[in-house]
C-alpha cells in the first residue's frame, strides 16, 4: 500500500533538499508532483485540490525553523497535511454506559466483513472485553460457518439461531445482555452492488438494534468505488468510521487518502494482513510517516509488545550482544518474527528502508522460513550449539535430512556467522556506522521512547542502545507531551 506514491514523495523530498533557498517557481513544481502523485494513487480529485493549497498556505504562513532548510519545510508541511486528510488523530473507542456496546458492520459483499468481524472481536478481547459475534448475514453461502469457525479460532460465540437477519440480530443483542457479554459485533449481508433491498435490510437491523457504533468495511484495493461507496452508506445510514482492510495490498491507496474527505468520516480501524492479529486503530500520524518514507517505530513496538515474550527477547538481545548467540536461538528468534507477521509488514514499519529492500522482503514467504527451520532441525543439539563443527559430511547429511542443498546449507552457515559477529561488534560499541538506515532506526527508537513516556519492551531497550552505541548519539532525545487522540463518543442509551 502506498508504495508508488511514497516513492513520488521521496523523489520530492530529494529534489527540494539540494536546494539552499526556495523560489515560487520551485514551489509550485513540487506541489505540481504532489499533485500528481495523489492523483495517480486514486485520491478524489476535490480532496487532492484541497490539499494542495492547504499546503501552499502553510508553507506561506508559517515561519522556517532554523533546524529546518527550505526543502525540509515543505516536506513538514505536506507531512502535517497528511496527517490532517487521514483524520487527524486516532480515534479511542469509548463503550456504553449500560451494555452491551452494540457495533454494526456493512458493506459491499468482498470487502471482508466476516472476517473483519472476528479480528474487530479478537481487538475487543485484547482490550479486555467480553464480545459476541451474531451473524446475520444470511445471503452468503458459509457466510454463518465461516464466522463460527473463526469464533472457534479466537475463544468468541457467535449466535445466528434465526431464519431472518432482523431477528438473529435483535436476539444476538438480547441474548448478550443475558450472557454479560459487553460488546456485541452484527455481520450484515453484503451486495455486489449498492441497492435498494440491502439498504433496507441493513436500515432495519440499525433500527432493531440502534448500534452506538455503525462501521462501513471497504476494501482499499478497489480504490475510488469505494469512496463512492461509502457515501451512499453514509447517507443512508449514518456511520460512525470506517473500516479499511487489506492495507497489505499493492494498491493506490486512494480510498484512504479520500475517506474523510469525501464521506467526513475517519478510517477507525485497518487491516493489514490475513492473520487475525494483523488488525488495530488507524493511526493518521504514523500513516503519513509511512507514506513519506519515515517508518513508524511506535507501531512495530506494540506490535513487538503484543506478541513477544520480554524474557525471552531480553534473554536473545543479551546472548547477542555478548556473541553466545546460537542457532537454537537464531531458531527462536525466527518464531518470534513469524508470530509479528510477515517481515515484508515489518520492514514497512522501519525508518531509512527503501522500496527495494521492502520488495525483497515481501519476497521471503513463510515457506522460506521453514527450510530455514528444517535446515536447523536436521543439526544435532552440539551442531546448533557450535557451527563451526560442522564439516563437509555434516553438511551433507543436513541437506539430506532437512531436503534442501548442500549451497542451501552453506548459505544459511556463512549468514549466521556474519549476523553473529556483527551482533557481537554492535554489543561492545565498536561499529562507527551501520548500514542501510539502521542508525537512523536506533535514533528514532530513542526518540520514541522518550515521547512516549514509557520503556521499549524488556530485549528491544537493550537492541535500541545496542545500535545507538554503534552510531551517532541522539541528542536529548524527543521531548514534549504525548498528543491525545479524538474520542468517539457513543449516543446516550440505545
Amino acid at each position: 500500500m502506498f508504495d508508488s506514491l511514497s516513492a513520488r514523495l521521496e523523489k520530492v523530498g530529494t529534489s527540494l533538499r539540494s536546494k539552499g533557498r526556495l523560489t515560487d517557481a520551485d514551489l509550485e513544481e513540487a506541489l505540481g508532483e504532489v499533485r500528481t502523485a495523489l492523483l495517480e494513487a486514486d485520491v478524489e480529485l476535490s480532496v487532492v485540490r484541497a490539499f494542495i493549497e492547504a499546503v501552499r498556505v502553510r508553507v506561506a504562513g508559517e515561519n522556517v525553523l532554523a533546524s529546518l532548510s527550505p526543502g525540509q519545510h515543505v516536506i513538514k508541511a505536506v507531512y502535517e497535511q497528511l496527517i490532517e486528510v487521514l483524520g487527524g488523530s486516532s480515534l479511542k473507542i469509548t463503550y456504553a454506559p449500560q451494555p452491551p456496546t452494540v457495533v454494526l458492520l456493512a458493506g459491499l459483499q468482498g470487502a471482508g466483513k466476516t472476517t473483519t468481524a472476528a479480528k474487530l472481536a479478537q481487538w475487543f478481547k485484547s482490550q479486555g472485553r467480553q464480545p459476541l459475534l451474531v451473524g446475520a448475514d444470511l445471503q452468503r453461502p458459509a457466510a454463518v460457518e465461516q464466522l463460527r469457525v473463526l469464533g472457534q479460532q479466537i475463544g468468541v460465540e457467535v449466535y445466528s439461531d434465526a431464519l431472518d437477519p432482523v431477528a438473529v440480530a435483535r436476539e444476538g443483542v438480547a441474548r448478550a445482555g443475558r450472557l454479560g457479554r459487553d460488546v456485541v459485533i452484527i455481520d450484515t449481508a453484503g451486495r455486489l452492488s449498492i441497492d435498494e433491498a440491502l439498504m433496507a435490510e441493513v436500515r432495519e437491523i440499525s433500527s432493531v438494534t440502534a448500534p452506538h457504533y455503525t462501521f462501513l468495511v471497504i476494501d482499499a484495493v478497489t480504490g475510488q468505488d469505494a469512496v463512492h461507496t461509502a457515501k451512499a452508506f453514509h447517507d443512508s445510514l449514518s456511520l460512525s468510521g470506517i473500516i479499511v482492510t487489506k492495507l497489505d495490498y499493492d494498491a493506490r491507496g486512494g480510498a484512504v487518502l479520500s475517506a474523510r474527505g469525501v464521506v467526513g468520516r475517519p478510517v477507525v480501524f485497518a487491516s493489514s494482513g490475513e492473520k487475525l492479529s494483523d488488525f488495530d486503530l488507524f493511526h493518521p500520524d504514523r500513516m503519513a510517516g509511512r507514506i513519506l518514507g519515515m517508518g513508524d517505530v511506535l507501531s512495530l513496538i506494540e506490535q513487538a509488545e503484543r506478541t513477544l515474550d520480554p524474557a525471552t527477547t531480553m534473554d536473545a538481545a543479551q546472548r547477542m550482544m555478548s556473541g553466545a548467540f546460537t542457532l537454537d536461538d537464531f531458531l527462536n528468534q525466527l518464531n518470534q518474527v513469524k508470530k509479528m507477521g510477515s517481515l515484508g509488514g515489518i520492514m514497512r514499519l522501519l525508518p531509512g528502508v527503501n522500496k527495494e529492500m521492502r520488495q525483497a522482503a515481501a519476497n521471503v514467504d513463510d515457506s522460506q522460513i521453514t527450510r530455514v527451520e528444517a535446515i536447523i532441525h536436521s543439526m544435532t543439539p552440539a551442531e546448533r550449539a557450535n557451527p563451526v563443527i560442522i564439516d563437509g559430511s555434516r553438511r551433507s547429511r543436513i541437506a539430506r535430512g532437512s531436503g534442501s542443498s548442500v549451497s542451501a546449507v552453506n548459505q544459511l552457515l556463512k549468514q549466521f556467522d556474519q549476523m553473529k559477529k556483527m551482533m557481537k561488534q554492535m554489543g561492545q560499541g565498536s561499529m562507527p556506522q551501520l548500514p542501510g538506515g539502521l542508525n537512523k532506526m536506533a535514533q528514532r527508537m530513542a526518540a520514541a521512547q522518550a515521547s512516549r513516556g514509557a520503556e521499549l519492551p524488556e530485549g528491544f531497550e537493550a537492541l535500541a542502545q545496542g545500535m545507538a552505541t554503534s552510531g551517532p548519539k541522539v541528542a536529548g532525545g524527543a521531548k514534549g507531551k504525548k498528543k491525545k487522540g479524538g474520542r468517539v463518543t457513543p449516543p446516550k442509551g440505545r
